[in-house]
């Protein structure tokens, strides 16, 4: 697959070629859908917590005499049906992570990748850099090019002065090419890549 190249300002710079092995399979929902379940619950804290009856500090008396007060028979004030009672069936600090092997992560990255080209959703970028960090030269390039909604993706740590200026705009994140993830790439409509960010993911997914 053959796309063109650009510098972030909208002007041309030559035109590469994608792997199909990496861009251009048909794109697996399934897959998909796994990996983005995989990701949020992985990331998940896992710290919410109730107090069962156990663990409430309150007397564990019985209430009143078993018989002759026309009462229920209650054997403890730290059961979940009085107030300050105990929760039942809460829920406690626990891991929400489930396996994902490694092989169908890497192949869900691809039908991301092949999702997003299928769709006319990438851009390929000569390089992402600026002589100097200033939001609003980026903001108007951006305005220029249609760049609305994007994750760019660049190879290599991104620079300095190109993350201080676009930090400040709305809707567009930058990650090096070693955080790319499905759903990031799912979240934004439009995918930058850098001609090196190419590079970098053909020679780790093919």
């Amino acid at each position: 697959m053959k796309i063109d190249v650009t510098s972030f300002d909208g002007q041309a710079a030559g035109s590469i070629e994608l792997s199909d092995e990496v861009f251009g399979l048909e794109p697996r929902k399934d897959l998909i859908f796994r990996m983005i379940r995989w990701q949020l619950a992985k990331r998940r804290a896992g710290t919410h917590a109730v107090k069962n009856r156990a663990e409430i500090a309150r007397s564990g008396k019985k209430l009143h005499k078993q018989k002759g007060t026309g009462g229920a028979r209650h054997g403890s004030a730290r059961a979940p049906q009085f107030r300050g009672g105990g929760r039942a069936f809460g829920p406690v600090v626990r891991s929400h992570a489930h396996d994902l092997t490694k092989k169908v992560r890497q192949l869900a990255l691809k039908h991301a990748l092949s999702a997003k080209a299928k769709d006319g959703g990438i851009i390929v970028w000569e390089s992402a850099e600026l002589a100097e960090p200033k939001t609003k030269l980026l903001a108007s390039s951006f305005a220029k090019t249609g760049l609305e909604n994007a994750i760019i993706i660049v190879g290599g740590a991104p620079q300095n002065n190109f993350v201080l200026a676009a930090r400040n705009i709305p809707k567009i994140d930058i990650l090096p090419v070693e955080g790319v993830n499905v759903y990031d790439i799912l979240r934004r409509e439009k995918l930058v890549l850098t001609r090196a960010a190419v590079d970098a993911l053909e020679a780790r997914l093919k």
